[in-house]
């Protein structure tokens, strides 16, 4: 036993001894990863401060003033709006049919003598169009009849006056007196016939009062005929009031001289005051027309060649009608919104001329809206109104979007979800990335993005220091 108590603290001793010489010579080997130098310690801790400061830095720009101003930056905060999503749909103005147009017939056969107005004059209601010398035998003839018949009933009139003067005085029978005031009546009945016979015909009041009296009317002249009132057209939009009733020369059908027949057409007036807007859709989309126009939405038009400025802002329309045929060719059916115009006069020679803001043929495009988009709540169930940017306050990299929101001078990125966009208008989700109370950039965010990574690469933008 003593020499096993004896033999134990040497062998432990031996092994602890053999232990401490292999680490002694190995230590190279395992001394940098137990005990690291301080010094490279203290730059592993630097670089990871950098790290996370410049990761804070990389999201943000500072401009300075001078450059806020050569960029022209739009900076406002932004507001929650309704926004549709529109389908893009080519149209064109179109005249109102009955209403735009409308042709001056002759009404009595004969030749025209005399043209007042021209292509391009502009006329009112009861103005002189033309005159037309009567070659209508059965017009003369009821001139005639009118001018016997009225000299009858003066005779008529007399004799039963001086009848009942003496019926008055008992001389003469009342029956006499009956059979007198019959003829009369008979007689007026026809004059009035005649009379209204030869207005139909297009001879004034005042020229069938001259054919009462014997003088027989040779000419007639052909007056511009007044608007009828226009229909109500069940639109919410609040339609101007009509212009006085003047009309524009657009077409002449005849020539000096040139024989007419009763009902020909003389010229073509037209008033473009009131038109439509044809739109053609496939019949797939046929059933959110009719939607839109069951529920009176408003459709925003871009009318080709319209000056900015010179008009005031055209307001939205409404659909008023789908038509139920598709073209074969286009396999398209036309869509129709009252257009409500505006005019412009000019005095040339002293005559007056109007100038149409909107006319037919003029190519149009509709934004028909097919989906409201919006976002929901923080609580995922209340309905909230997106936010709507032109498309130059957005950026994109790759699958990602930003916006810049300004404090100060300086400019920070901030990343959005885009539900939409066109040319114009960039809608985002209003989920919190970005707040009404914020002032976001509406344009150069490209240019901002540029900045910013050229401060990031160290072409300037912000700068900080560490100390090591």
């Amino acid at each position: 036993m003593w020499l096993k108590r004896l033999l134990t603290p040497v062998v432990t001793l031996a092994v602890l001894a053999a232990g401490g010489f292999a680490a002694y010579r190995t230590q190279e080997r395992w001394m940098p990863y137990v005990f690291p130098p301080k010094a490279e310690a203290k730059a592993g801790g630097h670089d990871d401060h950098a790290e996370h400061d410049h990761a804070e830095h990389a999201e943000r720009v500072k401009l300075s003033p001078q450059a806020q101003k050569n960029l022209g930056l739009d900076v406002a905060a932004p507001v929650p709006r309704d926004y549709w999503r529109t389908l893009l749909i080519p149209g064109v103005v179109v005249d109102r049919p009955g209403e735009s147009d409308r042709g001056v017939p002759s009404k009595v056969a004969g030749v025209v003598t005399d043209i007042r107005a021209k292509p391009g004059d502009t006329v009112t209601a009861g103005d002189p169009l033309f005159t037309v010398q009567l070659a209508s035998e059965f017009l003369q003839s009821a001139q005639t009849d009118l001018g016997k018949t009225a000299r009858e009933l003066e005779f008529a009139t007399a004799k039963r006056d001086r009848i009942a003067e003496l019926v008055r005085k008992g001389t003469q029978s009342g029956t006499t007196l009956i059979e007198e005031e019959n003829q009369v009546k008979r007689l007026t009945t026809q004059v009035q016939a005649y009379r209204r016979q030869l207005q139909v015909f297009g001879l004034t009041p005042a020229q069938v009062d001259q054919a009462e009296k014997g003088d027989v009317i040779t000419q007639v002249t052909v007056l511009a005929p007044p608007r009828s009132a226009p229909a109500p057209v069940d639109s919410p939009s609040a339609a101007s009031p009509p212009p006085p009733d003047l009309y524009e020369v657009q077409e002449l059908k005849v020539t000096l001289g040139e024989q007419v027949q009763a009902g020909q057409t003389l010229c073509v007036l037209a008033n473009h005051q009131r038109l439509l807007v044809e739109g053609r859709a496939f019949k797939s989309e046929a059933d959110a027309l009719a939607a839109i126009a069951e529920r009176k939405v408003p459709v925003p038009a871009e009318f080709a060649d319209e000056t900015a400025g010179v008009w005031p802002p055209q307001p939205p329309l409404f659909i008023h009608h789908l038509s139920n045929q598709v073209d074969p060719a286009t396999r398209t059916f036309g869509f129709y919104l009252p257009l409500d115009n505006q005019p412009r006069m000019y005095t040339q020679d002293g005559k007056a001329h109007l100038v149409w803001r909107y006319r037919p043929g003029q190519r149009v495009r509709l934004r028909v809206p097919v989906e409201k988009l919006i976002t929901l709540g923080r609580d995922g169930k209340t309905e909230v109104p997106p936010f709507v940017f032109p498309v130059g306050a957005v950026v994109r990299e790759g699958p990602e979007a930003f916006v810049f929101v300004q404090s100060g001078d300086v400019f920070v990125r901030k990343p959005v979800r885009v539900l939409y966009e066109d040319r114009t208008e960039v809608v985002v989700a209003n989920d919190g990335s970005v707040t009404a109370a914020e002032f976001v950039v509406r344009n150069q965010a490209a240019a901002i993005n540029r900045a910013l990574k050229a401060a990031a690469d160290g072409g300037g933008g912000h700068h900080h220091d560490h100390e090591h």
